[in-house]
């Protein structure tokens, strides 16, 4: 079992930056692949970016690209993704999963465990 809980959501102006973090637990962390994804009101939720557990593969959606980073800290069971250059298409409740086989996917099908989610809103 992996329990995610996200933090690092807010409030904040267009061209502002956010680090979300999302800290897990069970043993099996270090060897999952963790995957961002997001969701506004009214849309399916939707792949942002993920990497894999040798933290040496990562991928992002293309409005993410070049603006979000993923990470990991292995030692901390902690994935984050920071988010700079933030518009108000951004906003969003950003989840946090896991896929307990270490290698990256882009489908919310391809994710074992899911946390609760942190709102995060761009205002213009």
């Amino acid at each position: 079992q992996v329990q995610l809980v996200e933090s690092g959501g807010g409030l904040v102006q267009a061209g502002g930056s956010l680090r979300l973090s999302c800290a897990a637990s069970g043993r099996t962390f270090s060897s999952s692949a963790m995957g961002w994804f997001r969701q506004a009101p009214g849309k399916e939720r939707d792949f942002v970016a993920t990497i894999d557990w040798t933290r040496t593969n990562t991928y992002y959606a293309d409005s993410a690209k070049g603006r979000f980073t993923i990470s990991r800290d292995n030692a901390k069971n902690t994935v984050y993704l920071q988010m700079n250059s933030l518009i108000p298409e951004d906003t969003a409740v950003y989840y946090c999963a896991a896929r307990i086989r270490g290698t990256i996917r882009t489908g919310r099908d391809d994710y074992d465990y899911w946390g609760q989610g942190t709102q995060v809103t761009v205002s213009s």
